[in-house]
Formats: structure tokens, C-alpha cells, sequence
């Protein structure tokens, strides 16, 4: 079954009691059993729902995997693969990656004695050199947030697998639609479903693919031992919105790439952070891996100055300033202030974050209108 297909039918049937072809929102906290034990697959909605159930089943036939595991959350989804550490182990993590991702891993397990290290993953000769004994998951963004740092995966896993270290991919920005990690030797592919997957700016959720069950049992574990599901109405809506995903970033791709062209091309503005362009750096990596370059675009101004970016972050009108990415609107954002606001600006800038990087996700609109909001602001500049 080809993508445009699994999207639509994958784990999904007509409702059998009524020939819904939706999958129905089964709003209930709990299930009527025949007698102790005696029940039809279900028992408490925290521990299984069914509409749940289908998203679960669906995500994994997306990413070529197994089992997926749903959480109320992208973060929550994150905090459930680091439960699976130890007091004194430790995350090798790119340095440019999610602020909240960031936080998790300093301000909330590095008091439990599970420690991030943050290194560039651009080259994994390098990689492998940052491994040690305490090494126990490489934690991979790509492309990254929001500098669309491209890091190749496929190494990565080969070099983590020779030494029995547990690989997560978070695989947001691009969605199952450009790059199945599960494909190229990952063991954990994680997604802030909020974003790509939903698509419409509508709910909040998060998920794990797995391909073993060794995996898939310790996460369904935490999902519910810790609780941190989402409920029905949110599964109904990633489902609806999954339904679309495969034009959805077809369309927001092509005018990516229109829009990174158009940017290069502006004289006020610095450098344009798109995977696309041949001189990005490991663009033929991304190549490679991904069926197409994103709907992501960052860039920064040549003056350097917040003041400049704040002037164009306050005067675009179909590009809304707000948080979040991935849906059909197009979203303008200041990272260094708002997604990457909890990461010191010492280690922003170190991997090229600055006060004026300007970061686009790119909807579905006319691009010819996207281009012309983009024109309107930068003439107040």
C-alpha cells in the first residue's frame, strides 16, 4: 500500500455496529464487563480506547513500524522515552534541537542524574568520538529546529547499533510523508503530532512508533502507568487531519522553495537556512533520506539586529507570529524568544541562533500571497 493510500485506509475500517466511515470519538471513561476479566479488549479508557487504538495503528503503518503509542503531548511522548533511563546515564543530543526538548533533558532529568550532552551531529565520525560508556540514547532532530541542520541518519543508527545505544528520531518537521527513520536503522521514531500530522492548528498530541515489541511494551507500560494519554476527541482529530498529510506538505514543499528563493534573493536579508539550496550544508544527505526538502525556512538579517526582524515579525498579515508549525496557515516565529526561549543565549548562539533569525513554516496558501505579505513587511524596514 503506497503513502497516499495508508494515510486514508491503514488501520482503518467502517465502524461495525453502524457503517461509520469515520472512526468514532468513543467519549467514555470506562467499559461494561460480562464478568470479572471477561471483557471486549477494553477496561479503562487511560489503558486502552479504541478511537485511540486506530490513530496508534495507523502511525505505525505511516512510519513502516509496528506499534504506536499515543500521549497527550510531544513532550509527554519525550518524557516517556527518557523513562527508560537510569540514574547515571546519559543522552547524546544535537545541539540544535526543540527548546522544550532542551529543557526537558537539563531542568527536569538532569536532577535524576541523566545527563544531555549537546553536540553538532552533522558529521558522525564526530558523533562516535562524543560516545561513552554512560552513552545510553542518541537523541536526533532532523532537520533541526530551527537552524534545518540535516543529520544522517542512516550512520548515526549504524554507529549506535555497534554499541548497543538506543536511537530516537524526532521526526516533526519532516513528517512520515519525506523520511521513515524506522527505515534507516532507527529503533524509536518520535512526533509532535500538533504539528504536520494534525495539521490544522487544532490539538495537542504526541507519539512513538516502534518496531519491536520489547519497546512497544515498555511505552505502552509508561503510557499507562504515568497517564499521559490524549483523549478521543484529540485522536479523532490527528486521524482527520492524517487524511490530508500527503498534500498538505506537497503543497507547503513547493512553496517553501518558492519562498527560500525569493529570501536569497532579498538584499536586507542575511543568510537562508533551506535544505533545498545545493550549498546547505548536508544537502545531499537530505537528499537521500527525504522525498523532499520541508516547508520549513529560517533566516537572519545582515544587520544582525532584533530590531530589524521584530519590524518584519509585527508587520506580516497572512503570516500569523505564533508558536508551532506544521499546519495550513503560514506561521512566522522568533525563536530566540519564543520556541528557544528556555535555551541560554550562550548556547543558542553557538549553533548560529541569533536575535534576528526569523523562522517560517510555510502553509498551504498562494504562494504569490505569501510573497507578497513577506514584500509588505521587509518595506518597513
Amino acid at each position: 500500500m503506497k503513502f497516499g493510500t495508508k494515510v486514508i485506509h491503514a488501520g482503518i475500517e467502517p465502524d461495525p455496529s453502524t457503517g461509520a466511515i469515520m472512526t468514532p470519538i468513543f467519549q467514555t471513561s470506562t467499559y461494561v464487563q460480562n464478568a470479572p476479566g471477561d471483557h471486549k479488549g477494553f477496561e479503562y479508557a487511560r489503558t486502552q480506547n479504541p478511537t485511540r487504538k486506530v490513530l496508534e495503528t495507523n502511525l505505525a503503518a505511516l512510519e513502516n513500524g509496528k506499534y504506536g503509542i499515543c500521549f497527550s503531548s510531544g513532550l509527554a511522548a519525550m518524557d516517556a522515552v527518557l523513562k527508560t533511563l537510569n540514574p547515571g546515564d546519559e543522552i547524546l543530543a544535537t545541539s540544535d534541537l526543540y527548546g522544550g526538548s532542551y529543557r526537558l533533558i537539563t531542568k527536569v532529568y538532569d536532577k535524576f542524574g541523566i545527563k544531555g550532552k549537546f553536540i553538532p551531529m552533522d558529521n558522525p565520525e564526530a558523533v562516535a568520538k562524543k560516545i561513552t560508556k554512560k552513552t545510553k540514547l542518541i537523541w536526533i532532530e532532523t532537520p533541526t529546529n530551527p537552524m534545518l541542520n540535516i543529520i544522517d541518519i542512516k550512520r548515526i543508527c549504524k554507529i549506535a547499533k555497534q554499541k548497543k545505544i538506543l536511537t530516537c528520531v524526532d521526526n516533526t518537521f519532516a513528517s512520515p510523508y519525506l523520511q521513515t527513520p524506522l527505515d534507516l536503522g532507527a529503533d524509536i521514531v518520535l512526533h509532535s503530532a500538533t504539528k504536520y500530522l494534525g495539521g490544522h492548528s487544532d490539538v495537542i498530541l504526541g507519539a512513538i512508533i516502534v518496531k519491536t515489541k520489547k519497546l512497544a511494551d515498555q511505552f505502552y507500560f509508561i503510557q499507562n502507568a504515568s497517564g499521559a494519554v490524549p483523549g478521543p476527541q484529540d485522536c479523532f482529530l490527528i486521524l482527520r487531519g492524517i487524511k490530508t498529510l500527503h498534500l498538505r506538505v506537497q503543497r507547503a514543499c513547493k512553496n517553501a522553495k518558492h519562498i527560500a528563493k525569493y529570501l536569497v534573493a532579498h538584499p536586507k536579508v542575511g543568510k537562508v537556512f533551506y535544505p533545498g539550496f545545493k550549498d546547505h550544508p548536508n544537502h545531499e544527505v537530505a537528499k537521500k533520506q527525504m522525498n523532499d526538502f520541508g516547508g520549513m525556512v529560517s533566516f537572519d538579517f545582515k544587520d544582525d539586529s532584533f530590531s530589524t526582524a521584530k519590524k518584519v515579525l509585527s508587520n506580516t498579515r497572512l503570516f500569523a507570529l505564533a508558536e508551532s508549525l506544521g499546519g495550513v496557515e503560514s506561521l512566522i516565529g522568533h525563536p530566540a524568544s519564543m520556541t528557544h526561549g528556555s535555551i541560554p543565549k550562550a548556547e543558542r548562539m553557538k549553533v548560529g541562533l541569533k536575535d534576528s533569525l526569523i523562522r517560517l513554516s510555510v502553509g498551504v496558501e498562494d504562494v504569490d500571497d505569501l510573497i507578497q505579505d513577506l514584500e509588505s513587511a521587509f518595506s518597513n524596514l
